[in-house]
């Protein structure tokens, strides 16, 4: 039943990202309204720029798009990791990528004061902490989706205490607070240059999940039965780990460490429209845009001050979680 919705979520949900991204260009500490955006635009074509023009392409237009990105990125790659590891707990967070990426990112911005090398860092560190994360799980005995889950957990407790180490290592006036704003999420820093280039790279790694989702189906079988079927079961995972490990250590670029995106934005997508991964993983790319779009909206207009949008996630992705382990529990027993 759920996959007979899909051709019904989809359209709402891409209606749904419109509307919210439209809405978004509106939020901020200058009030602006749709009479004023479309002014700015006219006068655009005639050849001038405003100040509302300036604000809503060079200031808001971005952060939209990388809250979007981000958000698509984080929740497919919760969904592929999940099916590639048949472990409804896995996600970017609890696999160590998230804490990766945040520590080589920190490490380009302190000592290479470079996006690039940001960028580099970030897909660098967040791979070895994926791999890290499965070395562990397969070096002990027992059960195979909990040894994983607990070196997610090492891994990503590993990579935490070297970002504290730059932290400590850091000047508490200049490079401190940028290794904290990296930690706790957001996009008030976010530039047209900073999109363009990311979205270069996260775009392309995107599709190729989205085009792959047919094998997550097959590997989410088990390596024995994918085999038996004639899929060669390392190259695929390898591709599949590679990509989503990509887009997923580029959102640390755009907007920091957030976390519990990739966790709950899957399962509320498998409410929507089924397991079957080729309905699910666009569902969960437009899921969490619209999502992490909404949030930092939120974290926009909620108070005075901004709220770091990996606070927002997370004050709603705990509880979510515990209910995941309250309904998977009994078939672990």
């Amino acid at each position: 039943m759920p996959g007979k919705n899909y051709r019904v979520v989809i359209p709402v949900l891409m209606l749904l990202l419109m509307l919210s991204a439209v809405f978004s260009l509106r939020l901020g500490t200058i009030n602006i309204s749709f009479e004023q955006i479309i002014s700015a635009l006219q006068e655009k074509l005639t050849g001038s720029e405003n100040q509302v023009f300036q604000i809503v392409v060079q200031i808001r237009l971005p952060r939209i798009i990388a809250a979007m990105i981000a958000g698509a990125s984080l929740a497919v790659s919760g969904a592929a990791y999940q099916s590639m590891f048949i472990n409804p707990l896995v996600s970017p967070g609890l696999l160590g990528v998230l804490a990766g990426a945040g520590f080589g990112s920190a490490l380009g911005v302190l000592f290479g004061r470079s996006l690039l090398l940001a960028q580099i860092g970030a897909f660098v560190f967040g791979s070895m902490a994926v791999i890290f994360a499965l070395l562990l799980a397969r070096l002990f005995q027992g059960n195979r989706l909990i040894m994983l889950l607990i070196g997610g957990i090492v891994s990503s407790s590993f990579f935490t205490a070297l970002i504290s180490i730059l932290k400590y290592m850091a000047d508490p006036q200049n490079e401190l607070p940028a290794v904290v704003t990296l930690l706790l999420g957001g996009f008030s820093n976010v530039s047209v240059p900073l999109v363009t280039v990311v979205a270069t790279l996260m775009i392309p790694g995107l599709f190729v999940i989205i085009m792959m989702s047919g094998y997550l189906n097959i590997l989410s079988m088990g390596d024995d039965e994918a085999s038996a079927l004639g899929v060669r079961v390392n190259l695929v995972r390898n591709i599949l780990i590679a990509a989503t490990t990509m887009v997923c250590s580029l959102t640390v670029s755009l907007g920091g460490m957030i976390s519990w995106v990739g966790l709950m934005i899957p399962h509320i997508a498998r409410m929507l429209v089924g397991p079957d991964n080729r309905r699910l993983v666009p569902t969960s790319a437009l899921l969490g845009a619209v999502y992490l779009l909404l949030v930092d909206d939120l974290c926009r207009a909620a108070t005075s001050t901004e709220i770091p949008v990996g606070i927002m996630t997370a004050l709603v992705g705990v509880p979510f979680f515990v209910l995941i382990l309250w309904k998977t529990d009994r078939r672990w027993n």
